[in-house]
């Protein structure tokens, strides 16, 4: 819970029970610990076969900017290699575009002919 709290994520802080089913459900798990305070981790969820889904990508401020995020997202997705599709959906922060372009990403409508579409329903 304490790294979902360093970078403000308080819906996963503020449910344990949830973020730990949706841990337990994942595909994959990457993560980085030091002296057993846990720094970062990155998560997929995936059918193994057409799709893989980037979940959360979360390091702790101190962290960032420092390569973990990035080799956290390789681990995660090091078995889905073969998987046609990754996808992710996040904030619209410069930043983060930055982030996931530097790691091979296109947003939907920059892609191709930007003929592609992302829908998504909450809630």
């Amino acid at each position: 819970m304490s790294l979902y709290d360093a970078v403000g994520w308080a819906t996963y802080a503020s449910d344990p029970e949830t973020l730990h089913r949706a841990m337990r459900g994942s595909s994959r798990v990457a993560v980085a610990r030091r002296d057993g305070q846990l720094l970062g981790l990155a998560r997929v969820i995936s059918d193994g076969a057409t799709i893989a889904y980037l979940q959360d990508v979360v390091v702790r401020p101190a962290e960032q900017r420092r390569g973990l995020g990035k080799r956290l997202v390789e681990e995660a997705f090091a078995p889905f290699e073969s998987v046609r599709q990754k996808v992710l959906l996040t904030d619209d922060e410069p930043g983060q575009r930055a982030f996931y372009e530097a790691l091979g990403f296109a947003e939907t409508r920059d892609f191709d002919d930007g003929s592609l579409r992302a829908f998504v329903k909450f809630g």
